[in-house]
């Protein structure tokens, strides 16, 4: 296995465990997530659509198919993780460094599996 295909095959199981495992707590500890929300200044009716998101998105990025849903699903994942970001820097929450490495596997994923699954 060439060393393109590791990255890309590591980066993207990462990705999927990151968003697979929040979509998990969303649908399990609704409550909590809820109140997490209202913290951020979020309206707690998005956490199940979110969950239900995350997990769409993750089942069309590791099949590929069709190509412009798994671009829109990067894409989703990429704005998620984004604003995940700033609204832990505005509450000055020091969890900061989760959504960051989010981000690192989201890029590597994407743009390595341009050249490794075409």
């Amino acid at each position: 296995m060439s060393a393109q295909k590791t990255i890309y095959w590591i980066a993207t199981g990462l990705l999927s465990v990151l968003f697979l495992y929040s979509a998990f707590t969303y649908l399990t500890d609704t409550a909590v997530i809820e109140g997490t929300y209202q913290d951020y200044q979020y309206p707690g009716y998005l956490v199940i659509p979110m969950a239900i998101a995350k997990i769409f998105a993750i089942v069309f990025i590791v099949l590929r198919k069709p190509k412009w849903v798994m671009e829109w699903a990067y894409a989703g994942l990429f704005f998620d993780l984004v604003l995940a970001c700033f609204a832990l820097y505005r509450i000055g929450d020091p969890g900061l460094t989760l959504p960051l490495l989010g981000i690192l596997f989201l890029l590597l994923s994407y743009f390595f599996g341009k050249t490794v699954r075409p």
